[in-house]
């Protein structure tokens, strides 16, 4: 007659069975926090962009900060033109112009708007239409300090040949001093961190999973 197992045996059994897929979890948890870490860290804090003039400034849309350093820069004289990608359809120059000081108004000429992106990934492909049609090979890319990673990601794998100078701006409400005690930052760089996890892998996804409007 066959010897039923104990209570205890059978405990033990399950134990093993679920050991190697805990610490399988537990490795990729670690591995998750110890990129989260790395990147914040790795989030700029100051505005380190190299100095030299492109073929374009192009400005990421989210916040009134990137629109206003975009024309700081076209104002300066550090391109030839400014393009805002991820426009509201239906928003012209004069519109995304309304209060900006006059001297800036005076660009109008100089700055042309795309409204087809959603997301980061439209931002790119938008982009290098444009830049294609203008015959570019150069531009200044103004987005927020938390998206710029996951931004030039996008925008090197769409425009393989163009050279990039990052220009990142600070909104308020990413502050990394102890980000990690800050409920809203840390739920931004979570957020952000995660959504670049997300385009890393999705070259080896059969199917588009970035759906995501980014939040910016």
């Amino acid at each position: 007659m066959t010897e039923m197992p104990t209570a205890d045996a059978m405990s033990r059994r399950r134990a093993r069975l679920w050991a190697a897929p805990l610490a399988v979890l537990s490795t990729l948890a670690l591995i998750w926090v110890a990129g989260l870490v790395w990147f914040a860290s790795s989030i700029p804090s100051i505005d380190e962009s190299e100095p030299e003039s492109t073929d374009a400034i192009v400005v990421l849309t989210g916040g009134s900060q990137r629109l206003q350093s975009g024309l700081q820069l076209l104002a300066e004289g550090r391109a030839k033109k400014l393009f805002v990608s991820g426009v509201y359809r239906g928003t012209d120059v004069s519109a995304l112009l309304h209060a900006a000081p006059p001297n800036e108004t005076a660009l109008q000429c100089c700055i042309e708007l795309g409204h087809q992106a959603g997301n980061t990934v439209g931002n790119a492909v938008e982009t290098s239409q444009w830049m294609s049609r203008e015959h570019y090979r150069s531009l200044r890319l103004v987005t927020a300090n938390y998206h710029m990673r996951r931004a030039l990601l996008e925008f090197s794998r769409a425009m393989p040949g163009i050279h990039i100078v990052p220009h990142p701006v600070f909104p308020e409400a990413v502050r990394r001093g102890q980000w990690w005690a800050r409920p809203n930052t840390l739920e931004l760089i979570v957020g952000e961190y995660d959504k670049y996890l997300i385009a890393l892998v999705r070259p080896l996804i059969p199917f588009d999973i970035e759906r995501e409007e980014a939040f910016e």
